[in-house]
């Protein structure tokens, strides 16, 4: 049922949230003020209330949080697609244990919105491959989602 609004994950989004997976994330634009979204994989639900993820920490999504800590993540799960609107910090400007430049963005959950428009349902999950070396991208994945479990 679309519109449910919730203050933390429920359940079955926390577990979605425990592995590396496609989202999209919104953030206010540093330059322009306007709304900027990005494609980002490297995303984990630290507990029902927090989500970390992990970006270049030269990108603009770092860029656009430090000027304005409002942030949505867009997740597609569950057989819907949900609205995690919260305030987003950099926590670590280095990622700890990993090659990249990475810094560790955690968001403060204020709202969980189930926004699938009403009498519909998702029936396949966004898939995607990796198009680089797979097993540099295997070790790559492993060494983030790591790092950001023990932060």
């Amino acid at each position: 049922m679309a519109n449910q609004v919730e203050f933390k994950l429920i359940k079955p989004l926390f577990d979605q949230l425990q592995k590396e997976r496609f989202v999209t994330i919104a953030t206010v634009d540093h330059e322009t003020s306007g709304p900027n979204i990005s494609a980002i994989s490297w995303v984990l639900a630290k507990d029902e209330e927090t989500i970390f993820f992990a970006v270049d920490n030269r990108s603009r999504i770092a860029e656009n949080i430090k000027a304005n800590s409002h942030a949505v993540i867009n997740l597609i799960a569950n057989e819907s697609t949900y609205s995690i609107s919260g305030n987003a910090a950099i926590k670590q400007e280095r990622l700890e244990d990993v090659p990249l430049k990475l810094a560790l963005i955690e968001i403060k959950i204020t709202e969980v919105r189930d926004v699938m428009f009403y009498g519909s349902k998702i029936t396949a999950e966004p898939q995607y491959d990796k198009t680089y070396d797979k097993d540099a991208a295997a070790r790559l994945d492993k060494q983030v989602m790591d790092s950001m479990k023990k932060a």
